[in-house]
């Protein structure tokens, strides 16, 4: 190796090394509220009304330096509510249990003059929810879900974050009426979940 190639790889290593010492690690608390409404396509023979669930758990973050770019992963737990009815038939408030795991790139707008008091973030990502118990009467669902999330936040006194966020269903979570409420078993209904979410964090 020339001395030409030996003095960047240093060099890079270097910038590495002073790049990861200045990024922000933090990590925290984190509860909130979901608003579920499963999403049918298909045969439009079920509808689905708005329902108010909880989560909470922890976060962490990793964010770069000047550039504001991060990552953040959470372990939540999540209790998600919504109703389904059947058309000309009764409706049925439906909950279920979940291990969530969001998993976002995160970007922080920086404001020199007021980021230490409040800076604005947006994020995006996967997220895969392991479902631990619940189910209804019209179909079984599946035990694995998984999402997209957007959504945006603020940081405030570097500490406390409130954020906002959409999850569409990307997979199917079942796919059949598994009872008879004037409508015959086994019809082809596609059933997705999407969901709203507001937490708030304390990063420490």
């Amino acid at each position: 190796m020339t001395k030409t190639k030996l003095s960047i790889v240093v060099l890079l290593v270097a910038l590495f090394i002073g790049f990861s010492a200045q990024a922000k690690f933090g990590f925290g608390p984190k509860v909130g509220m979901n608003i579920n409404k499963m999403h049918f396509s298909g045969e439009k023979l079920l509808d689905s009304d708005n329902r108010c669930g909880f989560t909470g758990g922890l976060t962490a973050e990793y964010i770069a330096p000047v550039l504001g770019l991060g990552v953040d992963v959470s372990l939540m737990y999540a209790h998600m509510k919504t109703s389904v009815a059947v058309e000309n038939g009764p409706s049925e408030n439906v909950s279920g249990n979940f291990f969530e795991i969001p998993v976002h790139l995160k970007y922080k707008i920086g404001i020199p003059a007021v980021e230490s008091i409040i800076a604005p973030y947006i994020f995006t990502g996967p997220s895969v929810a392991f479902k631990l118990s619940g189910g209804n009467s019209y179909f079984d669902t599946k035990k694995t879900q998984w999402g997209w999330d957007l959504g945006l936040g603020l940081e405030l006194v570097r500490h406390l974050q409130v954020g906002a966020g959409y999850t569409f269903g990307i997979n199917k979570i079942a796919s059949v009426v598994t009872a008879d409420y004037g409508v015959s078993t086994g019809h082809e209904i596609k059933v997705k979940n999407n969901y709203w979410t507001v937490t708030a964090a304390w990063m420490f």
